[in-house]
Formats: structure tokens, C-alpha cells, sequence
């Protein structure tokens, strides 16, 4: 099984998703037009991802997960959400 730590980002953010989730999508397009750096990570197709995913969130595999350069992680976290954790 993949770690947290595997996927602490140096900058931006890590963000598990997958290619069905509106929420992912919509996150991702607020990411992009802010300039936030993120790696994509889809559960379904990186395995231990998806464990990983249930792990920081109760056993639910949530989408967006996402995981900060300080290794706290946010499960559909707001765009206002993830700028103030990365400032």
C-alpha cells in the first residue's frame, strides 16, 4: 500500500481523484486558473492509492483528497481552502 508520505508534494498540492468526479474536475479547473501547481492522482488506476484515500478519511474513498507540502491532508477542500493552506 502506498504511504502519505509518498505523495507530500514539495509545492502545490497532491490531489487523488478519479475520471468520473465532477468535484475533481471542478477543483481542477479552479487549480489551473489560479496558477496552483498540483499533481493528479487517480485512485482507480495507481494502486494503494485508493486505500491511501480511505485511510485519511475514515475508510470512505473521497474525491478530492488532496495532501499539502506539510503532509495535512483536506477531502473536497474549497479553493479558498487550499490557497490558505499553501500561503
Amino acid at each position: 500500500m502506498s504511504t502519505k508520505t509518498d505523495y507530500i508534494p514539495a509545492d502545490g498540492i497532491t490531489m487523488f481523484s478519479t475520471s468520473w468526479c465532477g468535484y475533481c474536475r471542478n477543483l481542477k479547473g479552479q487549480l489551473d486558473r489560479e496558477g496552483i501547481p498540483y499533481r493528479e492522482v487517480n485512485i482507480e488506476q495507481v494502486p494503494g492509492t485508493a486505500e491511501l484515500v480511505a485511510s485519511v478519511n475514515g475508510g470512505n474513498q473521497t474525491v478530492p483528497t488532496v495532501i499539502f507540502p506539510d503532509g495535512s491532508t483536506a477531502t473536497n477542500p474549497s479553493l479558498a481552502d487550499v490557497k490558505s493552506r499553501l500561503s
